[in-house]
């Protein structure tokens, strides 16, 4: 029995001196991709008269359509799962960026350092067709885990841009803890919000 779970996620430790400029400044480096991300992560729109309305962006996880689907015809169209993956890997690459975990510049299509892998479910067998109904209420337990964690993350990230403009390193330890925190709250989104899988999340930063 494979007990892996169907998401994985890995992000490449930088065993170099990384650059103390970028990272002093990283929230105003950051700016250009967030702008980036922010017009693929949601609907954004705008009219100025009467007569219409003009839409900029439109985007975001898809979880309404795959939830319809799964529940009416047990199925997850393919193309919603690799727009799912992409745009995830898109936003964690974000994140890795601005938690300082690496100070390459996040790439719109590259894997970079993060290693992120969602295995396609088959949804007749894998997928129980009245659970994208209740995964978000099973999942309460995590969101109030990854609360906490997430703000013990924060901290850690400050902890480390101090120790890279001292040092130029990430301290290991700390990298390895706000790595485990992505690493959960990818699989908590895999679980409740893009409903590719109904294999419940560990309560992990493994």
């Amino acid at each position: 029995m494979d007990e892996r779970y169907p998401l994985t996620y890995s992000v490449d430790y930088p065993d170099r001196d990384l650059d103390r400029l970028t990272t002093f400044f990283r929230i105003f480096t950051l700016i250009p991709i967030a702008i980036v991300l922010g017009t693929v992560s949601h609907v954004t729109y705008g009219g100025w008269d009467n007569a219409g309305t003009a839409y900029v962006a439109a985007g975001g996880l898809v979880f309404g359509g795959p939830l319809l689907m799964i529940l009416f015809r047990k199925k997850y169209p393919r193309w919603w799962f690799d727009w799912n993956r992409e745009l995830l890997r898109f936003s964690n690459r974000v994140a890795i960026y601005l938690a300082l975990l690496n100070d390459q510049y996040p790439s719109t299509d590259e894997q970079q350092s993060l290693h992120l892998e969602i295995a396609y479910p088959n949804v007749e067998s894998e997928l129980g067709r009245g659970m994208p109904l209740v995964k978000w209420l099973l999942a309460i337990p995590h969101y109030i885990v990854l609360f906490f964690l997430t703000i013990g993350a924060f901290f850690a990230v400050i902890f480390a841009w101090f120790a890279i403009l001292f040092t130029g390193r990430y301290p290991r330890s700390i990298f390895d803890f706000v790595v485990g925190v992505a690493r959960w709250h990818n699989r908590v989104t895999a679980y409740a919000l893009i409903l590719v899988t109904d294999k419940y999340p560990p309560f992990s930063l493994e």
